[in-house]
């Protein structure tokens, strides 16, 4: 069997058709392609749609179908694969001194890129769609969302582990009156955070959490818990649980895999969130055993599929504000990115949590809100 017929093969267990007329049908520019992909897997070909060798009229769709056919997984297994999850089990690739190279090559890529496809409080998080339809009321409902969960109070210190540009500090302190600590990785984050929250009571500070010593009411983390990596969830838990008071709450909010992986897709890898990692539910409650009591787990991942096409929406919409400062190939990376973890949502390969832990046990019980 020849090299275009496996894949034609493949693609139909998805009802995909090379050179169909659908919107989620693949169009091929370059013969090449179906060796590529089989050498290469997943980073081949996102590489090759970067290169324009292949085009689809609705990558999100495309890859919806793919992941829910699980054909993915065989094309998974090649040489750059394997390495990838060789050096990943014998290499702390989120160790310190590698904790500020997500921010360098991802989040200080130029706040431009991101005010113009995020919504008006820059979140670069899952919104909150429940009651609403736009991507500035989603985000706004999560926040809330997020307070209420941790029954913040006028007054009350809190954590932010990993903190953008001060989305949920901004929030906090304004809607709440909380007194709000955020830390990230990215300096880009820091410089505008600092401006967006300067009349406010936040201190954003550039700091890897490991670091943090002090006490705090109340712990959060919002989208960040994923550039943790397994050989650290257990110390991130040790951190939140010696910053966070006896009676306080920690609310965890973070992208859910299925199964426990020791890494990430290598294309995802190189280019868009380098030693990234998508937790399972086996890691995180190993990781919190013995630290916190798990009082609430709230699964929203359905939403990620709506807020990544409001992004994807935002960002070509506004892509004449941003092409003197980014190029073609950037274009076609990041709308990859942007459309492929949309299918990934939509199909569930991919979850979305939202879970409140406590130290002790809430007395009484802790009452869910959604």
């Amino acid at each position: 069997m020849d090299k275009k017929t496996t894949i034609e093969r493949l693609l139909d267990l998805a009802d995909i058709k090379i050179n169909g007329d659908r919107p989620w049908d693949i169009k091929i520019h370059n013969e090449g392609l179906y060796d590529r992909v089989l050498a290469g897997g997943s980073l081949a070909l996102g590489e090759a749609y970067m290169d324009e060798w292949w085009d689809c009229d609705a990558l999100d769709e495309l890859f919806n179908r793919i992941l829910s056919s699980n054909i993915d997984q065989e094309v998974k297994w090649n040489p750059t694969t394997i390495w990838h999850v060789i050096t990943a089990k014998f290499v702390n690739m989120q160790s310190k001194s590698r904790a500020y190279e997500v921010g360098e090559r991802h989040y200080d890529l130029g706040n431009e890129l991101f005010q113009n496809m995020l919504d008006k409080r820059l979140v670069y998080s899952c919104g909150y769609w429940k009651n609403a339809d736009n991507i500035d009321d989603a985000q706004e409902a999560k926040l809330d969302l997020i307070c209420r969960k941790i029954g913040l109070e006028k007054g009350m210190r809190v954590l932010d582990i990993g903190c953008g540009w001060g989305s949920f500090a901004q929030y906090a302190a304004e809607k709440y009156g909380a007194e709000v600590v955020g830390v990230t990785v990215s300096r880009e984050q820091v410089k505008l955070g600092r401006e967006r929250c300067k009349e406010l009571p936040v201190e954003i500070r550039l700091q890897d959490y490991r670091d943090l010593y002090e006490k705090f009411d109340r712990v959060v983390s919002v989208g960040m818990f994923e550039h943790v990596g397994s050989k650290n969830y257990r110390t991130f838990m040790q951190v939140a649980n010696r910053c966070l008071k006896d009676e306080g709450l920690m609310l965890l909010h973070t992208i859910g895999s299925n199964i426990s992986l020791v890494t990430t897709d290598p294309w995802i890898h190189k280019y868009i969130f380098p030693n990234g990692m998508v937790p399972s539910t086996r890691q995180i409650s190993l990781a919190s055993e013995g630290l916190f009591v798990m009082e609430d787990w709230h699964n929203f991942g359905v939403y990620y599929d709506n807020t990544l096409m409001a992004w994807y929406k935002r960002f070509t919409k506004n892509w004449n504000k941003l092409s003197d400062k980014y190029d073609h190939l950037f274009y076609r990376m990041w709308t990859y990115f942007l459309l492929m973890s949309a299918g990934s949502f939509r199909s569930r390969n991919n979850q979305l949590w939202q879970i409140v832990f406590s130290k002790n046990g809430v007395t009484g019980g802790y009452e869910s809100i959604r």
